[in-house]
């Protein structure tokens, strides 16, 4: 994923809660509508989202050190669980405690033309904001469909930017539903009803963005392409005659590490074979800019060896 790119879908996401976020509150002031209220806080955690998402990449940048020799890429994974978090207990759980207040003891919605106009006009920006995460995101899935592109996306900044505002934008009917239905009927239960909605939903998206960001944390290998450029570049068929097993983790969006055992012919000197790691590396590094950190351990390749050996995880 393009840094830049997700970066401005953040920036684009963020000028829009806080604008919306303004305007919801004031509704509520003049309306009374828990829907209002609901939205409200949903957009300023959907703020703090973004400005945790902008300090995980700025955190991301630092240089490695003794303590962290492999640098500080996974902050940006950190930061975005802490996304999730923060949109389950702040928005999610908050919706639903209104919504529930809202059901058990109702009142009408004054001055309706303050929650009517407010949601319009954040249906409007949060569609341009959305806009602009798609077309960030169009240019960096390729082939995928939007469902495997939030399941691998290996930078969590776009599909987490995607999901708060599709998120945003289902909410934002959903509030505009029960606001109206409350006016129709006079019944402010639909107010409360359409508080809980949003709250299950925003529900359901955090636990979706904790599971995926959960995996990234844990350490995920290269995706499929990858692994077959790096195999493909780190065969010569001369002095690396074939590979006996390879494993890869991402260290961060753009920095991959690649640690595998390779053959060489059992002929070869000590010299050869520290020249043929280093031109490996090098045609890998070619083929995969993002293989920063490579091992290469040389080996005899042995048939016989190879099959007594356990099976382990597939070579990624």
């Amino acid at each position: 994923m393009s840094a830049s790119g997700g970066t401005k879908a953040i920036v684009a996401a963020l000028g829009a809660n806080l604008a919306i976020a303004v305007g919801k509150f004031v509704a509520f002031a003049f309306s009374g509508s828990s829907s209002m209220l609901a939205e409200g806080v949903h957009s300023v955690a959907d703020s703090g989202n973004q400005a945790l998402l902008l300090l995980g990449g700025k955190k991301a940048q630092k240089e490695a050190t003794k303590e962290h020799p492999f640098g500080y890429g996974r902050e940006r994974y950190i930061y975005g669980f802490l996304v999730s978090i923060v949109l389950f207990t702040i928005g999610g759980v908050f919706a639903l405690y209104e919504g529930y207040e809202k059901i058990k003891h109702p009142h009408e919605i004054d001055d309706w033309y303050w929650p009517v106009g407010v949601l319009v006009f954040a249906i409007i920006a949060e569609s341009f904001s959305f806009r602009t995460a798609i077309k960030e995101s169009n240019e960096v899935r390729g082939g995928l469909s939007w469902t495997q592109f939030v399941r691998r996306a290996k930078a969590p900044e776009l599909p987490v930017v995607l999901l708060e505002d599709l998120g945003a934008l289902v909410g934002l009917i959903l509030a505009l539903g029960g606001v109206g239905l409350a006016l129709l009927t006079e019944d402010g239960v639909w107010d409360g009803i359409g508080t809980m909605c949003i709250g299950v939903l925003l529900v359901l998206i955090a636990l979706v963005l904790a599971a995926e960001t959960k995996s990234l944390l844990l350490g995920e290998a290269a995706d499929v392409d990858q692994v077959a450029k790096i195999r493909d570049a780190m065969v010569d068929g001369d002095t690396v005659t074939g590979l006996i097993h390879m494993r890869t983790l991402h260290l961060g969006p753009e920095e991959l590490l690649v640690a595998a055992k390779i053959a060489v012919a059992h002929d070869h000197t000590a010299e050869m074979v520290a020249r043929a790691i280093d031109e490996a590396e090098a045609r890998i590094r070619e083929a995969v800019p993002i293989a920063r950190v490579i091992y290469l351990e040389p080996d005899i390749f042995s048939a016989e060896a190879a099959s007594a050996t356990p099976p382990a995880a597939p070579d990624a």
